[in-house]
């Protein structure tokens, strides 16, 4: 007789979403800081701004890119510390960011700007217009 394990697709989603949202002391992920991300659309709905709190991130350590429709926002920072009064040759550590948001389909990716100010950065992605709908007339 065998026994059957019933698949759960989302299982491993699900396990993630524990990891992540868990109030664990003990949990690991607790000493990780996850920069804050915000998305939101201007108050006429013609843009849309992401905002990514990078405090300890330079402009040279942030790469904006759009890929198929996604919006790609990666930042790392390398720090290099050398001691004379320690035996190790190089001190090294690293910080690094990656966010990627799906495009509304209304996006004009020619419009993409971004500017940094006291560690946010703020990219902003203006909408095209749509057509109107055309009116058809009706033939007596």
């Amino acid at each position: 007789m065998s026994n059957l394990i019933k698949f759960d697709p989302f299982a491993e989603i699900q396990a993630l979403q524990k990891q992540f949202l868990s109030d664990d002391w003990f949990s690991p992920i607790k000493s990780m800081q996850m920069p804050t991300t915000d998305v939101y659309t201007s108050k006429d709905d013609k843009e849309l701004t992401v905002e990514a709190h990078l405090p300890n991130f330079e402009q040279k350590d942030i790469d904006i890119s759009v890929d198929k429709g996604n919006l790609v926002i990666r930042a790392e920072r390398r720090e290099q510390e050398r001691d004379k009064d320690k035996k190790y040759i190089v001190r090294e550590s690293s910080s690094s960011f990656y966010r990627s948001f799906r495009l509304p389909e209304v996006a004009d990716e020619e419009s993409i700007k971004a500017k940094m100010k006291d560690g946010i950065l703020k990219v902003t992605i203006q909408f095209k217009d749509l057509p109107k709908p055309k009116q058809i007339a009706i033939e007596a």
